[in-house]
């Protein structure tokens, strides 16, 4: 089948499929993302077994360790997997809420609510929960999904698929609510970046190079859950008890998601700026230094003004060293991706002013940046981490996967 006729097929079962979510009850989703919880733990193996295979193909291809730890499943994540949906289940249907009401002078009777999208279309690479979260999110929002993974994590997603589309069977559920797309090629993602009477929303998870390509070609809508280029700032002021720990967790925890830190800034007056930066390389990070912080740490690596809007996804750090609040901002304004920044500080008015002027999908104070996560901040999961400012900026969780109709109703009036 020509790549054409492929995707308007799949584009299309989707589009029909989309239209029988919106007669589903809250009780009728929800029973079918337990079940799928259910099926998560149940089958645990198989989804092991595939994914081990894609971790195979993955050394042989020699993607990097930062890669390979997105790629991996084992039994906790795959836990996480479960409990992610049945935290989604317990969050409130976005569906049919009013979100405005009123009777105009003329008596018409106005209701705003929101409704679904319709179809929703992820591009992503490599991390195969990914394909649960969109899965579960979509369903329960009433969106039907196009899933386009990465070529490295195929088996993953193929598996995870499997088992949406059986619980769907089970409930009698058209299974192009959740449409898998089984060819890699990137020859068919140009087609499915123009089905704009299809599909209603497209969101790029990915490199650069992937979120580049869809906003350059897209004839629909696009929201970018682009490179996450994350600042943290070391104030003068920043409590010595505090900034150890949150460094350490902003970069080192999981360095190859999109909240973990990439370039970490100094204020020349911190006096223990030696002891973080060996702590650091005690945790294995490659540190890529400025003269001034490179003075301190010999062993680390001088930086290039490159490495500072470059996003690592792996145990590397770049460095910078300033001698004002107003240099740290100026210096995020120039290498920020509009993701994450964090300050550490005891300053009130630095933490003020840090925040006011910034323009950042998020800004912490005195937090580690990997809370930037649709998780963490009580969404229950994420479709992607919008980077843009339409029509969601941070975390998509499901009421950002609504639009709104208004429903008039009148008892004859015309207008005048």
């Amino acid at each position: 089948m020509k790549e054409i006729e492929y995707v308007k097929e799949l584009s299309y079962r989707t589009k029909k499929a989309s239209r029988t979510l919106k007669s589903l009850s809250s009780s009728q989703k929800n029973k079918v993302l337990l079940g799928l919880a259910d099926l998560l733990e149940k089958r645990k193996s198989e989804i092991l077994s595939a994914n081990e295979s894609d971790l195979k193909n993955g050394k042989e291809k020699n993607l990097s360790s930062a890669l390979m730890d997105r790629l991996l499943l084992n039994e906790k994540r795959v836990a996480s997997m479960a409990s992610a949906v049945r935290e989604i289940v317990s969050l409130p249907d976005p569906v049919g809420e009013v979100t405005r009401g009123l009777t105009l002078p003329n008596g018409l009777e106005l209701v705003t609510k929101r409704v679904p999208l319709g179809v929703v279309m992820v591009i992503y690479e490599s991390r195969p929960n990914v394909t649960i979260d969109v899965g579960a999110l979509s369903f329960k929002s009433g969106n039907a999904c196009i899933l386009r993974g990465g070529s490295e994590a195929f088996h993953s997603n193929a598996i995870l698929v499997k088992l949406f589309h059986e619980i769907l069977n089970k409930e009698g559920i058209d299974t192009s609510a959740i449409t898998f797309v089984d060819k890699t090629d990137r020859s068919f993602m140009l087609p499915f970046l123009q089905q704009a009477s299809l599909i209603d929303i497209v969101v790029p998870r990915g490199g650069e190079s992937l979120i580049k390509f869809v906003s350059e070609h897209s004839m629909i809508p696009v929201v970018k859950h682009d490179k996450g280029v994350c600042n943290l700032y070391i104030d003068q002021d920043a409590d010595p008890a505090k900034v150890i720990p949150i460094v350490i967790n902003s970069k080192v925890q999981r360095p190859g998601v999109c909240n973990a830190t990439e370039n970490l800034i100094l204020h020349n007056g911190y006096p223990f700026r030696k002891e973080l930066l060996q702590a650091l390389a005690k945790e294995g990070v490659e540190l890529l230094l400025d003269p001034s912080a490179l003075s301190l740490y010999p062993k680390g690596k001088p930086v290039k003004e490159e490495d500072y809007q470059e996003e690592f996804l792996d145990l590397r750090l770049s460095v910078k060293t300033v001698s004002s609040l107003e240099e740290a901002l100026a210096f995020i304004e120039r290498t920020s991706s509009g993701h994450t920044e964090a300050i550490v500080t005891e300053d009130l008015n630095a933490a003020k002013i840090f925040t006011t002027s910034l323009d950042s999908a998020a800004l912490f104070v005195n937090c580690s940046t990997r809370f930037h996560d649709g998780a963490e901040f009580g969404l229950g999961a994420e479709v992607g981490i919008s980077t843009g400012k339409l029509h969601v900026r941070g975390p998509m969780g499901l009421a950002h996967l609504t639009t709104t109709t208004t429903y008039v109703t009148g008892n004859g009036q015309i207008r005048s």
